[in-house]
């Protein structure tokens, strides 16, 4: 039991659960604003009850709640099928300035392809900032319609109007990256790391063909040893292609893509590379079976 601790490193975007401004974390924000909780539309009574209890809804002295719909989906992105099935849910809580991005799954074993590292890069894509998010689901979903409300509620939160090419162009991101850890066999970690290194290049070097955005592209692949198809790569170098093109600031995406890189790298790096580490957990499942073997002899 131990080891299977070990093995599976809690999904969230951030470790420290303390607010960094040392305000009472139940205490309503009267600057900012109260949490927004956003619900699939096509959540039953008792999934939402479910929903509810996994965002801990009651916990806050007040909330806003909204709903999801197919709507919102073709509204926020384009050639969208407004008749979708909308599942996964979210609260999100507006941050000062500067506080950056924390994202949290609550419900991992329901939110079955997208990670927290992955939301938080189509957030910042889709230009949402400083904001603390939750997912959850009541089922086993993929988890890309949770995007979709985390644009609802963040303009509702913040009065802001998101762009609509962003918000589109970070759909796609979440879906290339999800195709690429499915189809080419990536760890979910290392997409996420592909991605926000591939983005932090084109923030600092403004890549002004697709040559370029595909130089760094095949760059970062190299960097990461991570060998796609053709057509898989071709994807990434469409999508990255788009971003750079996007209406955004990049110089204020550095240190927020930093905060993502050091996250991945906090949250796997070290586990990862450590192959002494590696190297007990298939000694010990081998003793384990061998062991095993011995009650039945």
């Amino acid at each position: 039991m131990l080891v299977f601790g070990v093995l599976a490193p809690t999904t969230g975007f951030a470790a420290d659960n303390t607010t960094p401004d040392n305000t009472t974390p139940n205490a309503i924000d009267e600057k900012l604003g109260v949490p927004i909780v956003v619900y699939g539309a096509n959540l039953s009574e008792a999934e939402k009850d479910s929903v509810k209890k996994s965002l801990k809804v009651n916990e806050n002295p007040e909330v806003e709640e909204i709903t999801v719909s197919g709507n919102d989906l073709a509204k926020y992105i384009k050639d969208s099928n407004a008749s979708s099935r909308m599942y996964s849910s979210a609260k999100i809580t507006r941050k000062d300035a500067g506080k950056g991005l924390v994202i949290e799954i609550v419900t991992p074993s329901n939110i079955t392809q997208v990670t927290s590292e992955m939301y938080a890069n189509a957030m910042l894509t889709a230009g949402i900032e400083d904001a603390t998010v939750q997912v959850a689901a009541p089922k086993a979903v993929t988890g890309h319609s949770a995007l979709v409300g985390i644009y609802k509620a963040y303009e509702v939160t913040t009065g802001k109007t998101l762009d609509i090419e962003r918000t589109d162009v970070a759909n796609e991101e979440l879906s290339v990256a999800t195709t690429i850890a499915d189809s080419a066999g990536v760890d979910d970690a290392k997409v996420a790391e592909l991605l926000t290194e591939i983005k932090k290049q084109i923030a600092e070097r403004k890549p002004a063909t697709r040559e370029d955005v595909e130089k760094i592209v095949q760059e970062q692949l190299d960097k990461l040893e991570i060998n796609l198809s053709e057509q898989d790569r071709q994807l990434l170098v469409d999508l990255m292609d788009k971003i750079s093109n996007l209406d955004i600031d990049f110089s204020k995406w550095s240190e927020q893509l930093d905060d993502i890189s050091n996250t991945i790298q906090e949250k796997f790096g070290a586990l990862m590379e450590d192959e002494g580490f590696w190297t007990s957990v298939k000694n010990f499942f081998a003793d384990l079976k061998d062991t095993i073997s011995t009650w039945f002899n």
